[in-house]
């Protein structure tokens, strides 16, 4: 009888799990998503593991297919192509979404599109030319560099900057994005009346390294705050480069007189954990928990008010969001290039934040995009709260100035 009951409870809990099986088995159509490897971009992968807690797998009977690309993409451009127009062989395939958008998905795209036009394809954080992927993908989300070029400083005059320092490269200021938005952060600066400057730090690609790259500015940035604040006035410092933030971090922290408002790759993970020497490996992906222990912690350090960032991943919202957007396109609850559809989508991993934007305008014809658009979330301060940037009316004289 004892072993009669034990196959009696057993068999109930066989049942549930051919059940869940089941709900996933009714999956009508299937999303493949692809990413860089958990060495390459963490943030990004953790997005795709969401989609698959929530869809399941289509191996399982959900909806998500999730690949990756080789960690050396430079060099095995055919490879990333043809992984991903593989994905256009399953005939429920209905959606495709990139994240980061590496060089070859413009290519792959436009294969897919003459095999399978029924596909929609989206693309996160796009590395090609916004002329080339927006050609190519139904949707492009990239980070607003226009928007944040104002309202970063905005951010840095609501924390009492007086001074706000911009740090690069040569080689940073050569590309277009980021020299346009230095463009906009000075004129931004001159229109809400603090001082620009501009300081050069080593390239970490250099012959310095990326050593001898964050060596300088943990040496450099107490001798700017001094430059810049000679009577105790307040300095708000920006980088361009991940490798130079995390010291820029431990040098603010240290200097009561020093603003940070937010990492060039906005995140919680962006420089913080290392500066505050933090384990986070059991808050790994619970974004919420992530952002209460180092809120805690820059408050214990007596740094409130001065540091902040976005509340969320860039990578792993813009994953699991584009994801999420697909799936309600293909329902018919939501249209691709509705903003209002795109920001419920990432909202519905971004709780408490708030996202706004603005589609590319091209400087050399003027014209504004119909589905290469740029997003920002508002600017979480530790230890103070959202300032708001996402509810500013940015004045259009910003889209159009150059670098």
């Amino acid at each position: 009888m004892k072993v009669l009951s034990k196959a009696a409870a057993i068999i109930p809990a066989l049942a549930l799990l051919l059940t869940a099986g089941k709900a996933f088995a009714a999956a009508p159509f299937h999303i493949g998503v692809c990413t860089e490897t958990v060495t390459q971009a963490e943030d990004d992968l953790r997005g795709a593991e969401q989609l698959i807690k929530e869809y399941g797998t289509v191996a399982d009977g959900g909806y998500i297919k999730h690949i990756t690309y080789p960690d050396d993409f430079m060099s095995q451009q055919e490879t990333v192509i043809s992984n991903l127009v593989s994905l256009s062989d399953d005939p429920l395939m209905k959606v495709v979404v990139t994240c980061n958008a590496l060089p070859g998905v413009s290519e792959a795209y436009k294969r897919i599109r003459a095999k399978r036009p029924d596909i929609l394809l989206l693309a996160a954080l796009p590395a090609e030319d916004p002329l080339i992927i927006m050609k190519a993908a139904d949707l492009a989300v990239d980070a607003d560099f226009v928007s944040r070029g104002y309202t970063i400083p905005w951010g840095a005059k609501q924390l009492g900057a007086k001074t706000f320092v911009h740090i690069s490269f040569p080689r940073h200021m050569s590309y277009e994005s980021l020299g346009r938005r230095r463009a906009i952060m000075e004129q931004a600066c001159k229109d809400l009346g603090i001082k620009f400057a501009f300081e050069t730090a080593p390239d970490p690609t250099s012959d310095v390294g990326t050593a001898g790259a964050q060596q300088f500015i943990l040496e450099k940035v107490p001798q700017w705050i001094r430059k810049y604040g000679p009577n105790g006035e307040k300095v708000a410092f920006f980088c361009t480069n991940d490798a130079h933030t995390e010291p820029l971090i431990k040098q603010i922290l240290a200097n009561k007189n020093a603003i940070f408002v937010e990492p060039d790759s906005a995140s919680p993970l962006m420089g913080f954990p290392g500066a505050l020497g933090l384990d986070l490996t059991a808050e790994k992906g619970n974004f919420p928990a992530i952002l209460k222990k180092i809120d805690t912690t820059i408050k214990a350090r007596g740094a409130g008010g001065r540091l902040g960032t976005w509340a969320y991943s860039t990578g792993f919202t813009l994953t699991a969001g584009l994801g999420e957007l697909g799936k309600r396109v293909v329902e018919g609850k939501a249209k691709v290039t509705n903003t209002k559809d795109i920001y419920a989508a990432l909202g519905k991993y971004t709780p408490g934040a708030k996202w706004n934007g603005a589609y590319y305008t091209d400087m050399n014809t003027g014209v504004k995009s119909k589905n290469d658009l740029l997003v920002y979330m508002d600017t979480y301060v530790f230890g103070k709260g959202y300032l708001g940037a996402t509810s500013l009316k940015i004045p259009e004289k910003y889209f159009t100035i150059k670098k």
